[in-house]
C-alpha cells in the first residue's frame, strides 16, 4: 500500500510539474525584434485597422485617441475592462519597453510575466508582422497620456487564476492562418486584415463551453457574448452579398437592404472607413472565397 501511494504521489507530483511548465508564460526571441525601427504614420493604419480606439477609448469620450480605458466587455466568464493603454507612465503603458509591447501582442503576456485574458485578442494579434508591431508603437507614442486608472476585471473564481489561461493558451491560440491558400495579394492582405489586425473572428466565430474558437465554424456566426442577440455568420451559407456590397458596407456602414450597421460594428465601419478602398476590397474578397463550415 506504502509503494502504491507513494507512486501516486511521484506521478501528482509530475502531473504538476508538468502542468506547471506547460502554463509557463512564454516570450518572444529577443532577435525577432533585433533591428527595427518602427514608422508613427505607417502606424497609424495599423493602429486603425487593428481597432485599438474602439476598445480602449473611455465609454463617455468623444475623443477616441485618448486611450484612457474603462469600457465593459461582458462575457460568460465575467465582466472585462479595457484597460489604460495611453502613454502615460503611471496608468498606462508609458514605462514599458518595444519588447513589452510586443510581448503583450505576440503572446499575451504582460511586462510583470502574468498572462492577459483572451478578452484582449492577441489569438489574432498572434500573426502581426513585427514591422507592424513597431510601426504601431511608434505611433501610440505620439498619443495624448491621461491619468485614468483602469479598472479591474470582474472575474469570479476559478476564471480568476491568471496561470490556467496558460492552459487555455495551450488549447485555443494556434498559429496557423485558418484559411491556408491563399494566392493573390489581395487575398493574402484580405486574411492578414480578417485573420490578424481588425481580429474578424473573434465576435464572428462560435466558442466552445471554454471559450476557444470553433475554427471549423469560422466567420460562421456566434452568440453575442452580451446575451443581447447574435452576431451575423459571414459564409456563403449566410451571407449572399457581392463583393462590392461588403466593400460598400465597410466604408458607409448600409447593406444591400437599405439597413444600417449598429452595436460594435458601428466603430469597425469607422476603422475601415479610413482605411484605403483596397483594404476594404481585400476583406471583401476573403470573405467571398471564405468555404461554407463543415457539416
Amino acid at each position: 500500500m506504502k509503494r502504491v501511494l507513494l507512486v501516486l504521489l511521484l506521478a501528482a507530483l509530475g502531473a504538476a510539474g508538468l502542468g506547471f511548465w506547460l502554463t509557463a508564460p512564454s516570450r518572444v526571441a529577443a532577435d525577432r525584434l533585433e533591428g527595427l525601427t518602427g514608422d508613427a504614420d505607417a502606424g497609424e493604419a495599423v493602429f486603425t485597422a487593428a481597432g485599438c480606439a474602439s476598445c480602449h477609448h473611455a465609454p463617455d469620450s468623444d475623443d477616441k485617441l485618448v486611450l484612457a480605458g474603462g469600457q465593459a466587455f461582458p462575457s460568460d466568464f465575467g465582466t472585462f475592462h479595457a484597460p489604460n493603454i495611453s502613454p502615460d507612465p503611471d496608468h498606462g503603458i508609458g514605462d514599458w519597453s518595444f519588447e513589452d509591447f510586443a510581448n503583450a501582442l505576440l503572446r499575451g503576456v504582460s511586462p510583470e510575466g502574468s498572462h492577459y485574458y483572451p478578452a484582449f485578442p492577441y489569438a489574432a494579434y498572434t500573426h502581426i508582422r513585427e514591422q507592424d508591431i513597431a510601426d504601431l508603437w511608434a505611433y501610440m507614442q505620439t498619443l495624448p497620456p491621461t491619468q485614468a486608472e483602469s479598472q479591474p476585471h470582474e472575474v469570479a473564481f476559478p476564471f480568476n487564476i491568471r496561470r490556467a489561461v496558460g492552459g487555455w493558451k495551450v488549447l485555443f491560440v494556434d498559429p496557423s492562418w485558418v484559411i491556408e491558400d491563399v494566392e493573390p495579394p489581395e487575398l493574402e492582405r484580405g486574411r492578414y486584415l480578417v485573420e490578424a489586425l481588425a481580429h474578424c473572428g473573434e465576435c464572428h466565430t462560435p466558442r466552445n463551453a471554454l471559450g476557444g474558437l470553433d475554427r471549423d465554424a469560422w466567420l460562421a456566426g456566434a452568440a453575442n457574448p452580451s446575451g443581447d442577440g447574435r452576431i451575423p455568420g459571414l459564409t456563403p451559407d449566410h451571407l449572399d452579398w457581392s463583393a462590392g456590397d461588403i466593400a460598400y458596407y465597410l466604408e458607409t456602414g448600409f447593406t444591400p437592404d437599405f439597413d444600417s450597421a449598429g452595436g460594435h460594428m458601428v466603430e469597425v465601419i469607422e476603422n475601415f472607413a479610413k482605411l484605403p478602398a483596397e483594404d476594404r476590397q481585400a476583406v471583401a474578397a476573403y470573405v467571398k472565397a471564405l468555404p461554407a463550415p463543415a457539416e
